[in-house]
C-alpha cells in the first residue's frame, strides 16, 4: 500500500527547495558583485573604469544605476572628445603659420599613416640588408674564407617607432636612476632630522633648475668622463642624466614626507622590540610610507617624461625630442603635422605611463589614489 503525502507537506517542501535555489543564487551573484568591486581598483587605476559598470549590467545589477554611471564615465569623456576634435577640424585652418595653415584631425592622421608606411617600408629594406649578409657569410663559410665573415648593423634612418622606443628606454633609464638615488636618501632624511635640515636647502635650490639650464652641465661631463660611445651613446648618456637630474625631486620630497608622518606608534614599537635599522625600514617604514613613495615616484616619471623631449632635442639623442626637431628644421609643408603627430604621440605615452605608475600603486599599496 502507498502512502500519499497531503498536499500541503508536498506544498511546503517545494518551497523549500525554491527558497534554498534562490537563496544560493543570491549568494553567488553576492560573491560576483565582490568581486568586480574588487576588481575595479585595478580597472579605475588602468583609466578602465568604464568596465565595471558593464560588469555589473552583465551580472544582473540595475541597468537605469549602472547606466548612469556608464554615461558618466564613457560617453561623458568621448563626447568631449569629439566636440574637442569638431573645434579643432573648424578651427585650425583659419591659423595661418609660416609652412601653412595649423594641420586638423585628418592632416595629422594622413601623416601617422605616412610615418607608418616608412616604418614599414625601412623594415623591408632592413630584412632584406640582413638577408644579403648572411647568404654573403653562408657562401664565405662554404668557401672556408671565414676570416672574411663580418657582421654589421643596418645603417637605415632611424624610423618613427624606434624613435619612440630611445626616448622610452631614456626616460626609463633615467627615471630608475632618479628612484635609486632618491628613495635611499629620501628614507634617511625621514628617519634623521638633522639630516632634513641638511638636505632641505639643497633640494629647494636645485628643484626649480630647468632642463635647460643642466643640459650644458650634462653634456661637458659626460663629454670629458665617457670617450668613446659604447653600449650607450653619449647623446643617451646626457638626455637621461637630465632627466634623472629633474625627476628625482618629487620622489625624494615624498619619500621623505612619507617616512616622517608614519605613525609614532609603530615608531616606539621599534624601539621596544629594539629591532636593527634594516628590520625597522622593512618591517616599519616601508609598509606606512609605500603610498607616497609611489605618489612621488608617479610624479617623478611625469617629469622626466616631459624633460625628456627638451634634453632629446639639444643633445640630440634619436628619440621624439629630436624627431620634433628635425621636423622643425625640415621646415616641409607636411612638417607640422608630422609635429602635431608627435605631440599626440607624447600625450597618450605620458597618459599610458601614468596609469603604469597608478596600477603599480594599486597593486602594491590598495591605494585608491587615480
Amino acid at each position: 500500500m502507498s502512502i500519499v503525502q497531503p498536499a500541503e507537506t508536498q506544498s511546503d517542501a517545494s518551497l523549500e527547495v525554491t527558497v534554498d535555489k534562490d537563496a544560493a543564487k543570491e549568494a553567488r551573484k553576492e560573491k560576483i558583485f565582490t568581486a568586480i568591486n574588487k576588481a575595479s581598483k585595478f580597472l579605475d587605476a588602468v583609466g578602465l573604469s568604464w568596465v565595471t559598470p558593464l560588469l555589473m549590467i552583465a551580472a544582473g545589477d540595475s541597468p537605469k544605476e549602472q547606466g548612469k554611471a556608464l554615461w558618466m564615465r564613457l560617453g561623458v569623456p568621448i563626447l568631449a572628445l569629439l566636440i574637442f576634435m569638431f573645434a579643432w577640424a573648424q578651427l585650425a585652418p583659419t591659423v595661418k603659420t609660416s609652412l601653412g595653415a595649423i594641420p586638423g584631425p585628418s592632416q595629422v592622421w594622413e601623416q601617422a599613416v605616412v610615418l607608418h608606411k616608412d616604418h614599414v617600408a625601412e623594415k623591408v629594406k632592413s630584412d632584406a640588408f640582413y638577408a644579403r649578409q648572411d647568404a654573403r657569410n653562408d657562401a664565405l663559410i662554404a668557401a672556408g674564407r671565414e676570416g672574411e665573415v663580418r657582421d654589421r648593423d643596418y645603417t637605415g634612418k632611424q624610423t618613427y617607432y624606434q624613435q619612440i622606443w630611445t626616448s622610452l628606454k631614456t626616460v626609463f633609464f633615467g627615471f630608475i636612476l632618479a628612484t635609486v638615488i632618491a628613495a635611499p636618501l629620501g628614507i634617511i632624511m625621514g628617519m634623521s632630522p638633522a639630516m632634513s635640515a641638511a638636505f632641505n636647502p639643497i633640494i629647494q635650490i636645485f628643484k626649480p633648475v630647468s632642463p635647460l639650464a643642466w643640459l650644458p652641465i650634462v653634456t661637458m661631463v659626460v663629454s670629458a668622463t665617457v670617450a668613446t660611445d659604447g653600449n650607450m651613446s653619449k647623446s643617451f648618456l646626457t638626455s637621461a642624466i637630465t632627466v634623472t637630474l629633474c625627476s628625482l625631486w618629487p620622489t625624494l620630497i615624498n619619500t621623505a614626507v612619507g617616512v616622517a608622518s608614519i605613525d609614532k606608534d609603530l615608531v616606539n614599537v621599534g624601539k621596544v622590540l629594539k629591532l636593527d635599522a634594516w628590520t625597522k625600514v622593512t618591517k616599519l617604514v616601508l609598509p606606512s610610507a609605500l603610498p607616497l613613495i609611489f605618489t612621488g615616484m608617479r610624479l617623478s616619471l611625469g617629469v622626466g617624461w616631459m624633460v625628456l623631449i627638451a634634453a632629446e632635442m639639444l643633445a640630440q639623442n634619436p628619440g621624439l625630442g629630436k624627431f620634433v626637431w628635425d621636423e622643425f628644421q625640415n621646415g616641409s609643408s607636411q612638417s607640422l603635422a608630422k609635429i602635431m603627430v608627435a605631440v599626440l604621440t607624447i600625450g597618450i605615452i605620458g597618459f599610458i605611463l601614468d596609469r603604469f605608475m597608478a596600477a603599480l600603486q594599486t597593486m602594491f599599496t590598495h591605494s585608491t589614489n587615480r
